[in-house]
């Protein structure tokens, strides 16, 4: 494994390296806390984990975070799950959001791009006047700490002063993006009983407007809990009855007043993809995103007042709350609110561009549609601002690295990064001061215990692995909601090494430090015991021009055999001839393993992906073990529920 990169593809020069605000950190942290001022990156993230306290503690102070009554301990012990952060501590996660806005009020706090990529600017001030007037008819309302509070919302600015208000009275906030059907919101809001629901009339993507009138109604009736819509009228229509109007709730020039709570009160619940059943609606607290986030955005992503910080999702995914606490570090946080590709395959540079963003994030699968689109970003716009792309969803193939370095720019940091909603945080990725090596993450993240286990929990380096945290993370979920026992939590991450977070990837840490993301581990080939993720397989035949996307699935049969088929979207005009079907086979073997060349290659008019766009390999393969369609996924967690047929009737046809 490491002899594979023996040269970095990228390496930050001596004056990055000075200004990076880690480098900062390091020394003030050797100063007040005892970190090693010596050894770079790897010696204070061995300092971090190993004095996991001290770390956090000097975290808290670094970033000035405001306890109004202080804590008693750092961590009560270690045990997970349940670890007990800062008990005693109380604070607000909306008060340090909205800090920027006494020292910046003209300045933008937000940008807002829709379709037609002209960035439109909301202040520190106003999005601090409209969190406090939206907060004040929260209470009057009857909105109390604990309750929950739901938004079916494009990424546009009134869903940040949603959550910001939310936040700021102590309620949790949940989001579905509108491209969610009315099943696939239930499945979510109707675990966790809003009090309150944030709504539009619909929305814009690839240059059409879609109405979600119908949809929203279907939500009131079967949300009874509901005390109050409010109506955003994006495609400009009247309320409906008995709605309230977003600019009445939001016309005040009040001042926010933040709710002091526990460091362990809920901010938020995001969901679980919910493939093979109900998303599991993850529960993160106030204090371990505001911490956890500070560390992450401020110290990894490198963000502070002078940046602006742009990544493509939608309010129904991790990365859009990961994105809503770049204000936490005082940043312009970019708001995209349409089709990733349009008016073209580039669209997402020209926002880049409009923007002046400096750290530009995207998923892995855009990055290779752009390289298989012929896309010149670095010729066609003007990105010297971006200082940083970042991507996850999937990890970035090494064609993915080249590409970007070749052409975007070749000083251009790569943050290939790695985490999940369980935590909504990265485990690894970016480090300003690291170089980047082709298909590798920087490193572990600081204060997270990042391993690689065998099957009998010894750690593995330069193998494959189970991604571990030995560890825990501040904002690791409290709690999953509806799971009064834990047994949902525990069974999820802690039943295959006891008091061991597993996440499900397959991982190799290499010697040199670095982090090789797989794939997942449930969805593992195992041939003979040689274990290969599937996103090996993926980066492989996806570089053939014929193949638009692939889904691969390993399947243990009766008899002891293992069918391994392979199924292909081909691209337009492509036929899977036996030229084609010789070339993806020999691209295997070539460039994998003989024992990875499919059994078979299956064309298929589509792959299904879960809503946040990852393809669903798992409940294809219980599928086609003849599961039935209603057991082996949720309905409500699939793009294109019809693509499943296929699978489901191959498996009727099979022997």
């Amino acid at each position: 494994m490491t002899s594979a990169n023996p040269s970095p593809l990228w390496q930050p020069d001596a004056d990055r390296i000075a200004r990076a605000r880690i480098t900062a950190f390091q020394p003030w942290a050797a100063e007040h806390h005892g970190a090693p001022a010596e050894g770079g990156y790897p010696a204070l993230h061995r300092w971090s984990v190993d004095e996991l306290e001290t770390f956090w503690t000097a975290v808290t102070e670094w970033f000035d975070v405001r306890f109004s009554t202080p804590y008693t301990r750092v961590l009560g012990d270690r045990t997970m799950p349940g670890a007990p952060w800062f008990p005693g501590a109380t604070l607000n996660y909306a008060e340090h959001a909205l800090r920027a806005a006494d020292a910046r009020a003209d300045e933008p706090a937000l940008l807002h791009v829709d379709e037609t990529h002209e960035p439109r600017p909301v202040s520190w001030a106003e999005l601090r006047r409209q969190v406090g007037s939206l907060a004040a008819e929260l209470r009057a309302l009857g909105v109390r700490p604990g309750d929950r509070v739901s938004g079916y919302l494009p990424n546009i600015p009134q869903a940040v002063v949603a959550l910001l208000a939310t936040a700021a009275v102590g309620g949790v906030w949940t989001s579905c993006a509108p491209d969610f059907g009315a099943r696939s919101v239930l499945d979510r809001f109707q675990q966790v009983e809003p009090v309150v629901l944030f709504t539009v009339d619909g929305y814009r993507y690839g240059g059409k407007e879609h109405d979600r009138r119908d949809i929203v109604a279907e939500l009131r009736r079967e949300l009874p809990t509901l005390r109050a819509v409010v109506h955003i009228p994006v495609l400009g229509t009247d309320a409906p009855e008995g709605a309230l109007e977003w600019s009445a709730l939001t016309s005040a020039d009040v001042a926010p007043t933040f709710e002091q709570v526990p460091f362990d009160h809920p901010l938020w619940v995001l969901y679980s993809s919910g493939t093979t059943g109900l998303p599991k609606a993850l529960v993160q607290s106030q204090g371990g995103i505001l911490v956890e986030h500070l560390k992450q955005l401020g110290l990894h992503c490198d963000l502070g007042p002078e940046d602006r910080f742009f990544w493509y999702t939608s309010t129904g995914w991790m990365m859009w709350n990961f994105l809503v606490s770049g204000l936490l570090t005082g940043t312009t946080v970019v708001l995209y609110d349409g089709s990733p590709g349009y008016p073209d395959t580039g669209a997402q540079w020209s926002v880049a561009e409009r923007t002046g963003a400096t750290l530009f994030g995207t998923s892995a699968a855009y990055v290779m549609a752009c390289a298989k689109a012929g896309v010149h970003p670095g010729r066609d716009y003007d990105l010297s601002r971006v200082q940083c792309v970042g991507t996850t969803g999937s990890p970035l193939p090494p064609d993915g690295f080249r590409w970007l370095h070749d052409e975007v720019r070749e000083d251009l940091w790569i943050a290939s990064v790695s985490g999940g909603t369980d935590v909504c945080s990265c485990f690894a990725g970016a480090v300003p001061t690291l170089p980047v090596h082709i298909g590798e993450l920087q490193a572990p993240c600081l204060g997270t215990d990042l391993q690689s286990w065998d099957p009998s929990g010894k750690p593995l380096v330069d193998e494959v692995g189970e991604l571990v945290v030995t560890n825990p993370m501040p904002s690791m979920p409290i709690h999953f909601w509806n799971d009064p026992d834990g047994t949902r939590y525990h069974d999820s991450y802690f039943d295959t090494y006891p008091g061991v977070w597993r996440h499900g990837d397959w991982i190799t840490l290499t010697s040199r430090g670095s982090v090789v993301i797989h794939g997942r581990s449930d969805s593992t080939l195992n041939r003979q015991g040689v274990r290969m993720g599937s996103a090996d397989i993926y980066e492989a035949v996806e570089r053939l021009p014929e193949i638009k996307e692939s889904l691969v699935v390993g399947i243990e049969q009766p008899d002891g055999g293992y069918w391994m088929p392979l199924f292909v979207q081909l691209a337009p005009g492509a036929t899977l001839d036996e030229a084609l079907l010789t070339r993806i086979k020999r691209t295997i073997r070539e460039q994998l393993s003989p024992r990875h060349v499919p059994d078979e290659v299956i064309e298929v008019p589509g792959v299904p992906h879960t809503l946040t766009g990852k393809r669903i390999e798992v409940p294809v393969k219980r599928l086609l073990q003849g599961t039935p369609l209603e057991k082996a996924v949720n309905p409500g967690s699939i793009d294109n529920l019809d693509l499943l047929h296929f699978y489901e009737d191959l498996a009727r046809r099979r022997p």
